[in-house]
């Protein structure tokens, strides 16, 4: 056999025995008669010793061995001399007596260890290299653990995992879909899933009536650090529920993973909060609510005073940084240089500080009175020490979404985002539709079965724009990690979204033509909701990117540059698939 004990199994009980060990050798060294080996697999690190004393030869053999070449050795278990309290495996090492070499290596590219001198595309490049990195390994276990748990909890509560197509039909709302030629039906084209969303459904009138999938989900849009082309969801649905009871289970889902992953045990119901109220003090339907920092609205204080930037403004509101007066004249001209990124787009930003004796100094003194800025402060209930910051513009949304970028790097400057503190909530009542000033009409912002609120309906007729949809999104930490609503189960409700949203009834048919036949049959009242698996991970791993909790991600150009893929294919390929390419100017 290659191994009787794994390289992190080996314990100050193992003392005595006689082992065969097998992995990879993480680095060696010399010392006098002496040669010592890091040996390394997926499970930890054992401390070989070839003593030269003891066995000439398979100490010289032990000399020729370079990073990353996979051996086997034999020997006896010893008490360390100078034992590592930092390694599971720090108070033994093995005295070797037998070395087979089963592999030999070139030297890597970049160090394997935690603290690697591989830059993020050249470790890319040699992902498999990386995977054997601790750091990313535990990662990829913390993964398994989740889908694990997730399978566990949904199993208890009466789930049935179903899979569902992996080659479906293109649909015309939300981001673009990935398309795949059919050579059997030229000219067509298969749509990879952005979401099984109409599948489940389809369950739903089956019968099925708790449904979850563990599944690929794949979007053609453009890559953040939370985004990916391809990316794993946990997909539930349930028939005969109301919005409470999918809140409810799947409120105590997230409970389960907190306490069986991180040992964090939450009691108390997770906070609601509409998405009217998230955008108005907030700035954005997610929220970190780690930090306080809510927005003021400052117009019926700073307005009508001679300062033009405000006088003419539509929307005038700020934030208040708790003890953050101390900061310079250089660090307050950085944060105005920040908000006035092209990415944020704010033209300034005034700022304020609570002095000692309660008297508040700002940037704009020479047109306020320390009357109106008293009231200023008072709006903000801020202290001695404290530090506002209001920016204003012509559009109320905008302005907010720029302050909201500016209250989190502020919290981010603060040290106010740990990553070992959880904040969730749950974001209701979103609006059913937002207007697209490229389409030139409403789009869904959900999707186009979300159901309206049921006190909405009667506004389909008379103003569309200002219903509500029956969903929900949890929110962690100002992460989004799941969303979903209650669908619309009636055939004719459904209609009319679809001529709401600029479908002609043909079209309607040709897209949709075999959920709304199948809503005919019967089909229950039902809704779900989808985690994304990967944003879970990245929260509990504490990662900024959801990259490294991926095994092999795509890089920001959207390339898997190990694979170098996506790339061209052969002129035989696009003539079995009726294609010609267009040429790149």
């Amino acid at each position: 056999m290659y191994r009787s004990h794994t390289c992190g199994e080996l314990r100050a009980a193992n003392i005595g025995e006689t082992v065969t060990l097998s992995g990879w050798v993480q680095k060696t060294r010399e010392l006098g008669g002496m040669t010592f080996v890091d040996l390394r697999d997926r499970y930890g690190i054992t401390q070989l010793v070839f003593d030269e004393n003891q066995n000439a030869e398979v100490c010289q053999e032990a000399k020729k061995l370079g990073r990353e070449f996979v051996i086997q050795i034999e020997g006896k278990v010893v008490e360390r001399s100078s034992k590592n309290p930092k390694m599971d495996t720090g108070d033994i090492e093995i005295i070797v007596n037998k070395l087979t070499l089963l592999n030999s290596s070139e030297v890597p590219p970049f160090t394997i260890q935690d603290d690697t001198d591989g830059g993020d595309d050249l470790r890319m490049k040699y992902r498999y290299l990386d995977l054997r990195r601790a750091a990313v390994r535990k990662n990829l276990e913390l993964r398994h653990k989740m889908a694990f748990e997730v399978r566990s909890y949904l199993d208890k509560q009466g789930f049935l995992e179903v899979e569902t197509p992996v080659l479906i039909g293109s649909t015309p709302e939300g981001a673009r879909d990935f398309v795949v030629p059919s050579r059997m039906n030229p000219g067509q084209f298969y749509a990879l899933p952005q979401s099984p969303q109409t599948l489940k459904q389809l369950l739903m009138v089956a019968g099925f009536d708790r449904y979850f999938q563990i599944v690929k989900c794949f979007r053609d849009e453009d890559l953040r650090a939370d985004r990916q082309p391809e990316f794993t969801q946990i997909d539930c649905e349930m028939s005969f529920v109301e919005q409470e009871d999918i809140i409810t289970l799947f409120e105590g889902m997230a409970k389960h993973l907190f306490k069986t992953i991180r040992n964090i045990d939450i009691q108390e119901a997770f906070p609601r909060m509409t998405w009217h109220d998230a955008m108005k003090y907030y700035g954005s339907d997610k929220p970190d609510l780690r930090f306080d920092m809510k927005f003021v609205e400052l117009m019926d204080v700073l307005k009508g005073y001679g300062f033009g930037v405000f006088d003419n403004a539509a929307y005038i509101g700020g934030i208040c940084a708790k003890g953050a007066a101390t900061y310079t004249r250089k660090q307050l001209d950085q944060l105005t240089e920040f908000v006035k990124r092209p990415q944020i787009g704010a033209k300034g930003m005034v700022y304020a500080r609570v002095e000692a004796d309660g008297t508040v100094k700002s940037s704009v003194d020479k047109f306020y009175s320390q009357d109106v800025l008293q009231k200023m402060k008072e709006a903000f209930a801020a202290e001695a020490g404290d530090l506002i910051l209001i920016l204003s513009g012509d559009d109320a949304m905008k302005t907010r979404k720029q302050l909201c970028e500016l209250r989190l790097e502020v919290a981010n400057q603060l040290g106010l985002r740990d990553k070992d503190k959880f904040a969730c909530l749950w974001v209701v009542d979103f609006p059913m539709y937002e207007w697209s000033e490229e389409e030139g009409r409403l789009m869904a912002m959900h999707h186009p079965f979300t159901s309206p609120k049921p006190e909405d309906v009667p506004l389909l007729d008379t103003d569309p724009a200002s219903v509500r949809a029956n969903a929900y999104d949890m929110v962690i930490n100002g992460v989004e990690v799941g969303g979903g609503s209650i669908r619309i189960h009636d055939s004719q409700l459904q209609a009319k979204i679809f001529k709401i949203l600029g479908f002609t009834p043909e079209k309607a048919q040709e897209q949709f033509g075999f959920l709304m036949n199948a809503f005919k049959y019967g089909a229950p009242p039902h809704g779900g909701l989808a985690y994304g698996l990967d944003r879970w991970v990245s929260l509990f791993a504490g990662l900024d990117s959801i990259r490294d909790c991926i095994a092999f991600p795509k890089n920001n150009s959207g390339r898997d540059v190990m694979l170098d893929a996506p790339s061209v294919i052969d002129q035989k390929q696009l003539d079995e698939l009726f294609l010609d390419i267009k040429p790149i100017e």
